[in-house]
Parts: structure tokens; C-alpha cells; sequence
């Protein structure tokens, strides 16, 4: 049986959505029946809006996993329409701290000491306080073996489990209500989205798992001297107390602190990038969480016997109990991404959505490149202050062509790239702020061409070649047979061909085929041959060579008079 207060927050949910559907059912289905079809369309915006603020408000006031659920839904580009996610966009995980003893007596019971046993000192006003945990400075005292006293300590709501549990219970019963609209049944599988959102929450109340995070952040960029990533103290860390090295800075947002630092906010927005580039495309672990209150720039003194002018720093990063997994597929797909971005290949950058699982089998791909490659052709290479002059209409101009393309299109996103790309649209912002001029392209044309490097590198290694001969050498070993099937159709009359021109291409196919054969053979002995030569095996790959030559005489001179 529900206690009284998670009862009444169980209804509370509920209400509310039943609320939200009622009101769509009767603006969205009722009204288009009887002949108000124009006038829901026409305030369908400020409908959808006013739902996104109605919902802002109660994800604020409930606390618990609501702003979570907030935060998940604004990252649904895909199934929901950019009023609701750009209005909970920047809901931010800041509600009314707990009372201190609460705080007290559940660290405490974690900890199975005192407060004043475990640190020298501990804060009772907290540094942040979050919708499932919150978090103190405190003091270490020197026999807990740690080079660093000062520390911060995260500790979890008490009753958060229970508030977790009957939240996520209110929203599996939404989500089997909206299961009952087909259009929704159709574009979206919510228990599957829910299953999955649960799995994340589970995960981040389980300060073992962001324990976990933050060592293997601590160890991929141990050796970067401009990140700096807490250390956690495992002796005071349990399910629900989180002990971290005490790193708070200046925050990324507060722009003029890192001026007055001496700090180029430019140059802080090129190695924000950077790190998350290489979180994403070298190490498959990212920092999914990189709102203000997360990452800081931390001024350093200078260098011993050091001339420079211009101020040391790190980019700190904080709580990591929300972080993504790229693995191996996605990454390389993204690869592409990337590169096609860099290089402008519109063509790549399709082939790259194939791969990233956006595309589904009957979308046009066609329309889709070329909307790609007017954005290329307009936009390349601008940053955002060159963006802002652009004119407006030739913004709308490609806006409406690329939304056109992309309504006719069937396209869905796979749910372990939200997280990313929720990621990358906050990051977005965050090097915009920090430098107005700041030029997305200018970045990742580098490091585009650095991928291009290593993947032109890696396709020309032994095995590489010796695959690509030959798969080459046994598609045109196949081409004279199954040309001859085509042809034989052709003659029995099994396929039919309208245009005479096919009839004149036919007569020189066969020929086309032989020389083509030869050509192939001639390369397989080329690359061959020199391949050999430069292993020293000197006699062989002499007379594979000559065997390339004898061929391309024969391909040249051989069937140069028939007809």
C-alpha cells in the first residue's frame, strides 16, 4: 500500500497527464471533427507551449524524477514538436535542499559512524542541491590516506528510492494510456522509451556506478594537463554517499570571472570541443551532463621560471552520475559524420545517417542530399556572428526546404544517440557563449581531416589491399557469366527492353567485358609484384610483374581489331 504522500504524488501525476491528453484529444480530434480544423491549427504553437510551461511548473515543485523526465523529453526531437523541447531545453535539476538533519541522520547510517568521526568539518548548508541528491563541503580528516582535504559530499535525498518508484510507476501508466492513439503507437514505442529512461534513473541513485564514472574519466584524461577530474575517496563512499576531491571553480557560464582570470574564453570554447571529441570518437564515454553547474574553468598559478603572458587553466568536470557509451558501430558511423561534415561531402553525410540508423528503407535519399548540400553551399564555414547577418529569408528559404524533405522522410533516432545528442546541442551553447564567434566548422575541419588521414592510412595496409584486390578480382572473374545469363534472357525473350540504344550497347558488351577482365588481372599482378619486391621476395614478384605487363599488352593491342 502507498503511504499518504506518495499516494497523493502518484494522483498528482496522473492528473496532470490525463489533463494534457484530455485537452489534446478535445482541440486535437473533437474540434477537427466538427469543423474546427483551421482554428487548431492555428493555435496548436501556443498550445503546445503553454503544455511545456504547464509541465515546467509541476517538474519544479515535485522535484524527484520529474525534472528528469523534463530533461528526457526535451531531447525527443524526433516525436515531439520544438515548442515542448525548446521550452524544457534548460530546465535545470535545482530544487529546495532537505533539511539538514535528514541529511545528517541518512549520510550517517551510510557511513556507519558520525559525521564529526569521518571529517574534521562539515558544512550543514549545502553547495547545490539537486532533485535526487545534494551535495556539502566538508573537511578530511588526515587519517583517511587521501594527498587532499578538502572534499565535497553527495549525498542522496532520503525516500528518494520510493519517490523514484512510484514516479516511474505513475508514468508506465501514461505511457500504456497513450498507447491507446495509434498515431503515437505507430511513431513511437513509449514502454520501450520508459523502460529505458528507468534504467538510466536506477543508474544514476547508484553512486557506486557514478563512483565508477568518475575514476574512468579520471584515467582517460590523467595525462591532459587542461582537464581536471575530481578523485573519489572510496573509503567514504557508499549506494547513497558519494566523497569527491573538492574541485569547484569558476563556472563556464560566469564569462566575465574567466576574463578577469586572464583566461582567453576562446580558447576555453576550442578545448571544451576538443575533449568531448575525444570522449566521443576515442574513448566511447562521454560526460552527458555538461549543464553550468558541472564544469568549470579552474585558473592555475604559473609555471615555475614560466615568461608566458597569457593564464594557465584546466576545465574541471563534476558529477558523472550521467554519462554515455558510444560504442564501436556508432562511433565509426559518426566517424563519417564527421568527416562528410569537414570535407562537405553531402553524399558521405547521407551514407552516414544510413549507418547512424536515422534513415529507414523507404526514405528518399535523393532530396535528402541535395537539401544537405544547399545548406553546405550557404552556410559552410560561418560562425555565429556571420550566421546572424545572414538574411532572413534566405535562412527561411533552406529552413522550409530541408523541413519539407524531412516531413516526407521517414526517419527515426535510435535511442542510445538522444543522450549525445542532447549532449552536443548544450555543449553547442556553451561555446557559443563563450566565444560569439566561435566556428563549429573551423573545429571540426581539423579533426576531420585527421580522421580522413587515418582512415586513408589504415586502407592502405596489406590486408587492406589484398582484400580489395581481391573482392575487385572475383566481382569481374563473375561479371562474363553473368553478363552471358542477361544476354541469354535477352535473346529468350525473358527480358524485354524498349529503347533501341540498348540493342547498339549490347553488341560491344562482351568486348567491354574481356578488356575489363584483363584490366583487373593486370592490376591484381601490379600491386602484387610490388608488394613482393618491396618484402624481398625479389624472384616472384619479378615475374608477376612481367605477368602485369604481358597483360596490359594483350588488354592495349590483343582485341583492338575486332568488332
Amino acid at each position: 500500500m502507498k503511504k499518504p504522500h506518495l499516494r497523493g504524488r502518484y494522483l498528482r501525476i496522473l492528473t496532470f497527464f490525463a489533463g494534457v491528453i484530455l485537452r489534446f484529444i478535445y482541440w486535437e480530434l473533437i474540434l477537427r471533427k466538427v469543423g474546427f480544423r483551421q482554428l487548431a491549427k492555428n493555435t496548436r504553437s501556443e498550445r503546445f507551449r503553454g503544455e511545456a510551461i504547464r509541465f515546467r511548473a509541476l517538474a519544479l515543485r515535485m522535484g524527484g524524477v520529474m525534472i528528469k523526465v523534463g530533461q528526457f523529453l526535451s531531447s525527443r526531437l524526433d516525436i515531439l514538436p520544438p515548442e515542448i523541447t525548446d521550452t524544457l531545453a534548460d530546465l535545470q535539476d535545482e530544487v529546495p535542499a532537505e533539511s539538514f538533519a535528514d541529511i545528517r541522520q541518512l549520510a550517517e547510517q551510510e557511513l556507519g559512524a558520525s559525521l564529526s568521526e569521518k571529517f574534521e568539518w562539515f558544512d550543514e548548508n549545502p553547495l547545490a542541491a539537486a532533485s535526487l541528491g545534494q551535495v556539502h563541503r566538508a573537511r578530511l580528516r588526515v587519517d583517511e590516506g587521501a594527498n587532499f582535504t578538502n572534499v565535497v559530499v553527495k549525498v542522496q535525498r532520503p525516500s528518494i528510492a520510493s519517490i523514484v518508484a512510484i514516479d516511474l510507476s505513475a508514468l508506465k501508466r501514461v505511457g500504456k494510456w497513450l498507447m491507446y492513439y495509434r498515431p503515437i503507437r505507430e511513431h513511437a514505442d513509449v514502454p520501450a522509451l520508459l523502460r529505458e529512461f528507468s534504467d538510466t534513473v536506477y543508474e544514476e541513485i547508484d553512486y557506486n556506478h557514478e563512483a565508477d564514472h568518475a575514476e574512468t574519466f579520471f584515467e582517460n584524461f590523467k595525462n591532459d594537463k587542461y582537464v581536471n577530474v575530481p578523485r573519489v575517496v572510496r573509503s567514504l563512499s557508499t549506494l547513497r554517499v558519494l566523497t569527491l576531491e573538492d574541485v569547484f571553480a569558476i563556472k563556464i557560464t560566469d564569462y566575465e570571472a574567466i576574463t578577469a582570470a586572464g583566461i582567453d574564453r576562446s580558447d576555453v570554447a576550442r578545448k571544451l570541443l576538443d575533449v568531448y571529441l575525444e570522449q566521443i570518437f576515442e574513448d566511447g564515454f562521454f560526460h552527458a551532463d555538461p549543464h553550468p553547474g558541472n564544469l568549470f574553468v579552474t585558473p592555475l598559478p604559473p609555471a615555475k621560471g614560466s615568461k608566458r603572458k597569457t593564464a594557465r587553466w584546466q576545465l574541471t568536470f563534476v558529477d558523472f552520475g550521467m554519462v554515455g557509451h558510444v560504442p564501436e558501430n556508432l562511433r565509426m558511423a559518426l566517424r563519417e559524420t564527421v568527416i562528410a561534415v569537414g570535407t562537405r561531402d553531402a553524399a558521405r553525410l547521407i551514407k552516414s545517417y544510413k549507418e547512424l540508423g536515422f534513415l529507414l528503407p523507404a526514405a528518399n535519399t535523393q532530396a535528402l542530399e541535395q537539401a544537405s548540400a544547399a545548406v553546405f553551399d550557404r552556410f559552410w564555414g560561418m560562425s555565429m556572428s556571420d550566421l546572424r547577418k545572414v538574411r532572413p529569408d534566405d535562412v527561411r528559404d533552406i529552413g522550409h526546404r530541408v523541413r519539407n524533405v524531412m516531413v516526407e522522410t521517414p526517419f527515426q533516432i535510435p535511442n542510445d544517440l538522444l543522450m549525445l545528442l542532447r549532449t552536443l546541442a548544450i555543449l553547442s551553447g556553451m561555446c557559443t557563449g563563450l566565444d560569439a564567434n566561435f566556428n563549429l566548422w573551423e573545429q571540426l575541419a581539423p579533426y576531420a581531416s585527421k580522421l580522413v588521414q587515418e582512415e586513408a592510412s589504415s586502407a592502405f595496409s596489406l590486408d587492406s589491399i589484398l582484400k580489395q584486390v581481391g573482392d575487385v578480382v572475383q566481382a569481374f572473374i563473375a561479371l562474363p557469366s553473368q553478363a552471358s545469363r542477361v544476354l541469354a534472357q535477352m535473346e529468350s525473350g525473358g527480358l524485354v527492353v524498349q529503347s533501341p540504344q540498348v540493342t547498339r550497347e549490347i553488341r560491344t558488351l562482351g568486348r567491354s567485358i574481356d578488356r575489363l577482365t584483363g584490366g583487373v588481372i593486370f592490376a591484381a599482378f601490379m600491386v602484387s609484384g610490388v608488394m613482393l619486391l618491396n618484402s624481398g621476395n625479389g624472384q616472384l614478384g619479378a615475374g608477376l610483374l612481367g605477368a602485369a605487363g604481358a597483360t596490359l599488352l594483350w588488354v592495349v593491342f590483343g582485341r583492338r581489331g575486332r568488332n
